[in-house]
């Protein structure tokens, strides 16, 4: 665990950072169907470890293989709150905020894999 003068390199990464915020928006949604409410927050887990684990790999095609994975997921957790929003499962706002910011998300992770 790290202290306060280290950390771990994933937290340091803005899109990290910006893919906890779209598990904390997930698990926020409060989605009423426990199967879509499961896989939204199994995908939006998925981001955030396959963003560390992306950034403790060596090799830069290994890197890109693993962002892109973490992208996939992101935009799987926030498509998951869009289909709940449709289905009445949550509300319309929290869908919103989650499409914008599993956006964010994509847009920072191509801009790592287009970098290496």
């Amino acid at each position: 665990m790290p202290n306060g003068t280290t950390g771990l390199l994933h937290e340091k990464l803005i899109a990290w950072q910006v893919a906890c915020e779209l598990l904390r928006v997930v698990r926020d949604a409060r989605i009423s169907d426990a199967k879509l409410r499961d896989q939204a927050m199994r995908a939006a887990q998925s981001a955030c470890l396959n963003i560390a684990e992306a950034n403790g790999r060596d090799s830069p095609a290994d890197r890109r293989r693993v962002f892109a994975i973490a992208r996939g997921e992101a935009a799987e957790a926030a498509a998951a709150v869009q289909v709940a929003a449709i289905s009445g499962c949550c509300a319309e706002p929290i869908a919103d905020e989650a499409r914008r910011i599993g956006g964010r998300v994509a847009a920072l992770l191509s801009g790592l894999i287009r970098s290496m």
